[in-house]
């Protein structure tokens, strides 16, 4: 016959993995859906500083409690429900220029020593414009090889995931990003 006291501790303890499995599965939807996000970075837009094969850690909470930044890397949603990848140029209210391949943030020229190669005058050159309330310009490092704000257009600032921080895959490729590609 079976001890009461020993089959009443078996379902203590079935009940008490199964409280902090429940409990771990809830903290990590809660760190995924609201602290930490992995990304897959896809295309070339973003070489040299991030290639086609690489995983992101997005911080998702930082932009809760403050605002995008001149050189951040940010993931953002589309209209058309696909995730980009781009370093913000601008911010709300900021004159953007681009002439002779150059880009101009308040009539003053950028230094840019993160972009992949000079920028082809045919993708594009703005003149004057004014970045939007609530809005940021953003490009990809590989400017002729980017869909960005030169095409379609300056970004919602709710539409930002946001800041991407660190490579985490392939190994050989760990590296923080926000230490290292500001401003």
């Amino acid at each position: 016959m079976a001890d009461p006291k020993s089959s009443s501790k078996k379902w203590v303890t079935a009940l008490e993995w199964f409280v902090a499995i429940a409990v771990a599965v809830l903290i990590a939807f809660g760190i995924r859906g609201y602290l930490f996000a992995p990304y897959e970075v896809n295309g070339q837009s973003m070489e040299p500083t991030l290639k086609g094969d690489e995983l992101l850690i997005v911080n998702k909470w930082i932009y809760r409690v403050d605002m995008p930044d001149y050189g951040d890397i940010i993931v953002f949603h589309t209209n058309e429900g696909r995730d980009f990848i781009k370093r913000v140029i601008g911010l709300p209210g900021d004159q953007i220029d681009i002439k002779n391949g150059k880009v101009y943030r308040n009539k003053k020229p950028l230094d840019e020593p993160y972009i992949n190669g000079a920028m082809n005058d045919a993708i594009g050159s703005y003149k004057h414009l004014i970045v939007p309330a609530h809005h940021l310009f953003v490009m990809g490092d590989n400017r002729n090889n980017s869909l960005d704000s030169r095409m379609i257009g300056p970004v919602d600032i709710s539409a930002v995931v946001g800041r991407a921080d660190v490579v985490v895959l392939p190994v050989n490729r760990i590296h923080l990003l926000s230490l290292a590609t500001h401003r």
